[in-house]
């Protein structure tokens, strides 16, 4: 008799459920505030307890050493009525002035250049206009320093070269501010080139063929179709600088120690004075004032981007 094969039904072999698995869904959604906690950790170490140690030690007089004496808002009454502060205000403002216009006619003519297909070798001059932001800017300022000397600089060797008298570019306080206002364009323009090339290859280069076929100008091209559809990377750029010129410390601190008779006496050199005096308790005040003073600026400016749209 053939015997036949015998085989085992197969069994349902049920795995017991594993520890901690009805956590899982929680340790999910744990899972990325946990990534971030370092960051968050850092932030609030070095980022919002200094500012609102700031903003407390704004209302004390306090000069590094002993107690903080609690003044409620004398410090900001001090400065808003003081003609020093206002001062600095406006060297700040006649500095943007000077600034903000022609660095932004510049870098868009520069950066429609470097948009060119056609233009041999690009990339070269696009990390030539980069170099000067990158080089540090006490060294910049130490050439500036020799450069424009009203004895021995090289600018006023060439006037006489040129049967010119020499000018004081930076003893005279009706040439330090344009002497500054250069230094800073130097400077910065290169970075805002790229800021705008960037806006620049969005756009859609039919846009600019259609315009080509309808007749238009280069001029009528820059005109009505890139200035407008760069007008928020423009925009960027205005805040950007504006936050930079308040801050302004290290071009007049160097080159002209807020001289002559302080008319280069900047909002960010003039808080550098008042920590240097250690009057800890009117700088802070001093500091939260420009914080104020370029949150409304901006504000007005983004107020103004919107209505454009």
């Amino acid at each position: 008799m053939a015997l036949g094969t015998v085989t085992d039904a197969p069994r349902t072999t049920r795995l017991a459920p594993r520890r901690g698995s009805a956590r899982s869904p929680l340790r999910r959604r744990l899972a990325p505030y946990v990534f971030v906690l370092p960051f968050i950790a850092l932030f609030a170490a070095f980022g919002v307890y200094p500012m609102l140690f700031t903003l407390r030690l704004s209302f004390t007089s306090w000069h590094g050493a002993g107690s903080a004496q609690w003044v409620g808002w004398g410090n900001y009454t001090y400065l808003l009525t003081n003609p020093a502060f206002w001062a600095s205000l406006a060297n700040s403002g006649a500095m943007w002035l000077l600034i903000i216009p022609v660095q932004l006619v510049v870098a868009l003519l520069a950066a429609v250049l470097l948009d060119n297909a056609k233009l041999r070798m690009r990339s070269f001059y696009r990390v030539a206009f980069l170099v000067p932001f990158v080089t540090p800017l006490v060294a910049i300022a130490q050439i500036w320093v020799v450069v424009f000397d009203k004895d021995y600089g090289a600018v006023n060797r060439v006037l006489g070269l040129l049967g010119l008298p020499a000018v004081g570019w930076l003893v005279s306080s009706t040439w330090a501010k344009p002497t500054l206002a250069l230094l800073f364009l130097w400077k910065t323009t290169g970075f805002i080139v790229i800021i705008l090339l960037s806006g620049l290859q969005a756009i859609d280069g039919a846009v600019y063929e259609a315009a080509s076929l309808d007749g238009a100008s280069r001029f009528r091209r820059l005109w009505s179709i890139t200035v407008p559809l760069v007008r928020r990377t423009l925009m960027f750029a205005v805040v950007m600088q504006t936050l930079a010129v308040v801050q302004m410390f290290a071009e007049p601190y160097v080159v002209t120690k807020g001289g002559p008779y302080s008319s280069t006496t900047t909002a960010g050199l003039y808080l550098y004075n008042s920590i240097g005096r250690s009057d800890l308790g009117t700088g802070a005040a001093n500091s939260f004032l420009l914080v104020i003073l370029v949150m409304a600026l901006s504000l007005l400016f983004v107020r103004l981007l919107r209505a454009e749209d």
